[in-house]
């Protein structure tokens, strides 16, 4: 009689973070990225020689101890290499870092002694915000600063009537964030669809003598964007009700970042990021390609901060 075999999976699984754009890992040694140093930590030689060489040396040839870590990550903050058993790692802790009244950003739950239940802004699809600092250049000409833009100092529309901002005081010990990030976003818009843009930034201090042409810096550490009619489904897209406030989740990805004492936590929501992100109408129709001139109209936009509709970002926090 014959016996069935069962193959055995072995859960080989390995990922690598570091500090680079697109290819910057094979290329370059990565002490840097756009406006952004790394302590002098040569990033990408780092990768090739110390972990991509010895992986191939014990996969390919049998050479070396074969231990490696499931998840290696350049800690950014810190400038430091980390190895991890798993991700993400079971050390982190989600805390939530909420929304409050005055532009204002703690650990602490919003209460009903809250002075407004939300802070408004009106966006409008004729001038929306733009993804980097004008000029925009080329995206692969002369001087083109694409590659970088990741990393740009978002101060340039801090000050924009459609972006709203909530900070932290000053840091007054280190705040490490390691693991996957979610944004829970109450919202509500005056019209019948909306994009939801929040960007998680690391403020450095106003006079940063480390390196003074970075005081005041705004680093965006996470983004993305979540389109309002795919709330409850992305195969089946609805309108929103206009004026009512909903929750919604947006993946902001992983990160393994330490916002360091002396700095400050921020926040940035709007609804415009163009032209990365195409506009939305703002007025629901069933395919945004086909809609017309007349489709795209201002809107009053809501961002909630109450005792029953908290928003906040889930962070993943290393004591």
């Amino acid at each position: 009689m014959a016996h069935a075999t069962q193959s055995v999976p072995f859960h080989r699984n390995f990922i690598v973070m570091g500090p680079w754009r697109h290819g910057g890992w094979a290329g370059g040694d990565g002490s840097s990225l756009g406006n952004v140093k790394f302590d002098g930590q040569a990033t990408g030689t780092y990768f090739r020689k110390e972990i991509q060489a010895k992986w191939f040396a014990w996969y390919l040839k049998g050479k070396g101890d074969g231990n490696f870590a499931e998840a290696v990550s350049f800690q950014t903050g810190s400038n430091q290499w980390k190895n991890y058993t798993k991700w993400p790692p079971k050390e982190s802790k989600i805390k939530n870092i909420y929304f409050h009244s005055n532009g204002k950003l703690t650990f602490n739950a919003p209460t009903t002694a809250e002075s407004k239940s939300f802070d408004s802004y009106i966006s409008d699809p004729a001038k929306p915000v733009p993804y980097r600092a004008r000029p925009v250049e080329e995206t692969y000409g002369p001087g083109s600063r694409w590659y970088f833009w990741l990393t740009e100092d978002q101060r340039f529309v801090q000050n924009r009537p459609d972006v709203l901002s909530w900070e932290t005081d000053t840091l007054t010990q280190d705040v490490t964030v390691t693991g996957n990030l979610l944004a829970k976003i109450y919202a509500a818009t005056s019209g019948t669809d909306a994009d939801w843009v929040v960007k998680l930034i690391d403020v450095y201090p106003q006079e940063y003598k480390k390196e003074l042409s970075m005081s005041g810096y705004q680093l965006m550490i996470a983004a993305d964007v979540f389109r309002g009619r795919f709330r409850k489904s992305f195969e089946h897209p609805e309108p929103m009700a206009p004026n009512k406030p909903e929750l919604y989740t947006i993946d902001l990805h992983g990160i393994d970042h330490v916002f360091k004492k002396g700095h400050k936590i921020m926040v940035q929501v709007q609804s415009t990021w163009f032209p990365i992100i195409d506009r939305n109408p703002q007025k629901y129709v069933p395919n945004i390609f086909e809609a017309k001139e007349s489709d795209y109209q201002k809107a009053t936009e809501m961002i909630y901060h109450s005792a029953g509709a908290a928003s906040c970002i889930s962070l993943p926090v290393v004591e």
